[in-house]
């Protein structure tokens, strides 16, 4: 039985589960300043596409607790300001900028009431989001366990579960789960996902409380595993999806959609409405994420190359849209032409 959650609102407070300790210790922040919420999503203690919207959200709900005005032109000026301090808090998850403009969506139509009343608004509107992101993932599972064959052999990246969204089951991981739970039996191979090791520290987690049997590999052992004939599809998430179906998750993703194409195994993309972004035509126009050179230089604070050395660090990769098989979303399995199954998914979003 899955117990754990990424984040959760509790009486004024932000609880989330800090991702920077599993599977270590399993340890919960409780959170009462939106400059928390920006830090802990900028440290990664909690990430995830989804689960970042609902961060944002909730911290942008913090952020107007402690608003001390009670005139309402000046609220909305505030408030503003902080949904844009957190919009910066990291640029290639389109779901934070989502989960704050439905915030500010919510501040704007109750602009003509009591400061007061704003708060509970936007109190009630972080709840909602937290909600309906469980509602969801349950969706997405479902609609995604199909395309799991009882037997199957299924590659993953990154981290994708519970961890990675607000609600209970996940994107990429939640497919399987919810395929588990329909009774079909089936293993994983885990990425290992350098340098922050989401998929080892993490996603074997998730996968070993569901109880779903997995091995961990290293990240430039996929091929290898992909020519012994050990795979039946690959399946991970996304970050950004631009408006011709051009995937960002993280970076190692386009690798493995290339070994995939090559040895001709499916390559599916989970991921919910909020993450597509359709003011963008393709993924040369979807921002990539660069972070520090410490993270690829250092593992657990000790040094695993030389002082003088420098390194890039791009924390996703863009992964083109004639590499995806298909892209599972709760409104259903888009499969190409993106040119046009897109476009009536872009009407299901609004």
């Amino acid at each position: 039985m899955v117990s754990y959650f990424s984040i959760s609102w509790d009486d004024g407070r932000v609880k989330l589960l800090d991702q920077r300790r599993l599977p270590q210790e399993e340890i919960y922040l409780e959170i009462r300043d939106y400059r928390e919420i920006i830090g802990a999503i900028r440290t990664l203690a909690i990430r995830g596409a989804p689960a970042i919207g609902v961060a944002g959200a909730m911290g942008a709900a913090l952020g107007a607790l402690v608003l001390n005005t009670n005139d309402p032109a000046v609220f909305q000026e505030q408030f503003l300001a902080i949904c844009q301090e957190i919009a910066q808090a990291r640029p290639t998850a389109v779901n934070l900028c989502w989960g704050l403009e439905r915030m500010k969506i919510v501040a704007r139509n109750q602009s003509g009431m009591k400061v007061s009343t704003i708060k509970e608004a936007l109190v009630a509107e972080a709840k909602s989001i937290l909600r309906e992101d469980e509602t969801i993932n349950y969706r997405l599972a479902e609609v995604g366990q199909v395309v799991i064959a009882d037997g199957s052999r299924v590659l993953t990246h990154c981290n994708t579960g519970a961890l990675a969204t607000g609600g209970g089951y996940g994107t990429a991981l939640g497919v399987m789960r919810a395929a588990w739970e329909a009774g079909k039996r089936f293993s994983v191979w885990v990425d290992e996902t350098r340098p922050l090791l989401q998929g080892a520290r993490l996603t074997t987690w998730e996968l070993g409380k569901i109880g779903i049997p997995y091995t961990l590999i290293p990240d430039n052992a996929a091929g290898a595993v992909m020519h012994k004939g050990l795979v039946d599809l690959v399946m991970v998430g996304a970050d950004r999806i631009a408006g011709n179906g051009d995937t960002a998750n993280k970076i190692g993703t386009y690798s493995l959609a290339v070994l995939a194409r090559r040895h001709n195994i499916p390559f599916y993309v989970a991921a919910p409405l909020s993450t597509f972004d359709f003011s963008l035509g393709n993924g040369d126009q979807i921002p990539v994420e660069e972070r520090e050179a410490e993270e690829v230089t250092h593992f657990q604070g000790q040094p695993v190359a030389p002082p003088q050395a420098s390194a890039l660090n791009l924390a996703f990769d863009v992964t083109p849209q004639d590499l995806i098989s298909g892209i599972i979303t709760e409104a259903g399995l888009v499969l190409p032409p993106y040119s046009s199954s897109l476009r009536h998914l872009r009407k299901k979003q609004h």
